[in-house]
């Protein structure tokens, strides 16, 4: 009979500095260096477990990102399943390490990854490690073009008188909500990290690494319903000129 697999959540923690830095922990009764992660707690979600962690283990409060990807592997004959994040870690430590965790190094990916006990963590940074610089990278410059681009301007706009409807007349929704333009059909929701199930058979006694990009869905198309509002104020619009 399958164990029920472990399931955890940790995150690729950078640091901002000339060359960026990854976060590696040193476990106190094994002193071995690993990526900062662990178990989820009873009803929590993977990417909490993985803010609650990273901020135990390092000391740091940190920003979470993108999704990044999932290692799996066995480990005293059961599958362990890690989502791991991309996060930022700004400025000091706010707090000591859990007692479990010996010290923290910040190190360049290259040194990271020569500095992990394990294999596997070893194959998953340089998997995922260069994605996450990448991201870091793009995510600076884009807060950069955002912070040099002039305040826009405000205008008043004058908006349209209509008469008050006649007694007995339906009252319309309101001139401004009728008035905003719609969004765009196309345009993307908030991108969500994808969080993926799997069965405790797909562990073998070699470790498996498996990356897995967040999914973009469209935003749905104005509904009928607000298509037929628009139309009553247009209608009520024509009949009050």
């Amino acid at each position: 009979m399958a164990r029920t697999p472990v399931l955890a959540a940790g995150g690729i923690v950078l640091k901002t500095a000339k060359t960026p830095l990854i976060a590696v922990v040193r476990l106190r009764k094994r002193n071995e260096w690993v990526l900062p992660k662990g178990k989820l707690d009873a009803g929590e979600t993977p990417r909490d477990a993985a803010e609650r962690e990273v901020l135990e283990e390092t000391g740091h409060d940190v920003s979470v990102h993108e999704f990044l990807g999932t290692l799996i592997y066995e480990t005293r004959g059961r599958c362990k399943i890690v989502h791991y994040w991309r996060m930022e870690a700004g400025g000091e430590q706010i707090r000591e390490p859990m007692p479990d965790i010996k010290s923290v190094d910040w190190l360049p990916l290259g040194d990271a990854m020569g500095r992990l006990a394990r294999e596997h963590e070893r194959a998953f940074l340089e998997t995922v490690g260069p994605i996450a610089l990448q991201a870091a990278v793009l995510a600076e410059k884009a807060r950069r073009s955002r912070a040099k681009q002039p305040a826009p301007e405000r205008r008043k706009v004058r908006r349209p008188l209509a008469p008050m409807p006649m007694i007995g007349e339906a009252v319309p929704a309101p001139l401004q909500a009728a008035l905003e333009p719609a969004m765009e059909q196309g345009t993307p929701a908030p991108v969500a990290g994808e969080v993926v199930e799997i069965d405790a058979a797909s562990c073998s006694d070699n470790s498996e690494i498996a990356v897995f990009a967040p999914t973009v869905e469209p935003e749905a198309a104005p509904t009928a319903r607000a298509r037929n509002l628009l139309q009553r104020m247009r209608d009520w619009l024509r009949r009050a000129a």
